[in-house]
């Protein structure tokens, strides 16, 4: 196939054009120039700005579209006017944050309902937005080209070359040992999926030709959140760490702020980080260890500084001793 993936150089984009590559398909990337790319020579660039400029796509035509960047519905709309009918199968990569609050423990494409917020189309994107414009991008997708496209909804994803550095947070931390604070309880819930495992579906969906919805999130049933960060300390941390944990409602109590301890959906299990993937296991999602996922990342991690974002050491052991 010959396919454009909208974004392609960075993280989840970057993945799938690995991925597409290396199945043997014809990849071409529209983005802004802005990311460093490692991508193979076979691929083609297209720089182009879906809010300025994407005369880069005038006459192209592709067999499908891998939409991996749209945030809000005005961008699905520049692509759509752009390419004119011309990008063949259409592929949106969503989330599982474009549902609404509630639902269903272990719920499934068809039993959660996405969120009924409004917002403006070219509303900016915040923790308040993100959730409906990306249950807006949806529904502007369906609008736009056709009842047979394909919507992924990956829970967080997570690997290296991640600009979040969320996940990344985890391996770092745990690298350095220590005493290693965790927020609690064992209620609050995390699946996550690894960027290459959603890159090979993402291209396997399109291969076989399969529409509709799927969620792309892993393991099932969902893990407590204090267990993922034990696993991954028996993989990547030194033997004298010990894993605090600390009562998630405390933590919030005594200051911490949302995003200070990475991928942590707070201190109650929510149905949003448990949903079902029956679906897309059935079409082929498969799971690599976490392992894997936690190797991966301390490889790229080499020599990389702490970063800024990142809990302080202070800052840390100031709330483990009021909380722990």
């Amino acid at each position: 196939m010959e396919l454009l993936i909208a974004g392609g150089t960075a993280f989840v984009g970057r993945a799938i054009a690995h991925a597409a590559v290396a199945r043997g398909h014809q990849v071409t990337v529209l983005n802004r120039g802005r990311t460093q790319s490692d991508l193979p020579s076979t691929v083609e660039h297209l720089v182009g700005d879906r809010m300025a400029d994407l005369s880069a796509l005038e006459g192209r035509h592709f067999d499908a579209t891998i939409d991996t960047i749209a945030y809000r519905p005005v961008e699905v709309d520049a692509l759509a006017d752009a390419l004119g009918g011309r990008g063949g199968r259409h592929l949106q990569i969503s989330s599982i944050s474009a549902y609404g609050d509630g639902g269903p423990m272990l719920g499934t494409e068809e039993t959660l309902s996405l969120s009924t917020v409004q917002v403006a189309d070219d509303a900016a994107v915040t923790g308040e937005t993100y959730g409906p414009l990306k249950a807006a991008c949806e529904r502007r997708a369906i609008e736009r080209f056709g009842a047979d496209a394909t919507v992924v909804r990956p829970t967080y994803v997570v690997g290296s070359h991640d600009a979040t550095y969320r996940f990344p947070y985890w391996v770092a931390r745990l690298q350095r040992g220590g005493r290693v604070l965790v927020p609690g309880p064992q209620a609050s819930l995390l699946q996550w999926i690894d960027a290459r495992d959603l890159a090979e579906f993402t291209v396997g969906l399109l291969e076989q030709q399969l529409t509709g919805a799927f969620h792309v999130a892993g393991p099932t049933p969902a893990v407590p959140f204090p267990a993922v960060i034990a696993q991954m300390a028996s993989i990547i941390a030194p033997e004298d760490t010990e894993l605090v944990v600390a009562d998630g409602q405390r933590l919030l109590d005594h200051g911490l702020t949302p995003g200070a301890l990475p991928l942590w959906a707070g201190p109650d299990a929510e149905s949003v980080m448990n949903v079902d993937p029956a679906k897309a296991l059935a079409a082929g999602l498969s799971f690599r260890s976490l392992d894997d996922t936690v190797d991966d990342v301390a490889k790229w991690l080499e020599g990389q500084p702490w970063r800024d974002q990142w809990m302080s050491p202070t800052d840390e052991a100031a709330l483990i001793a009021a909380c722990a």
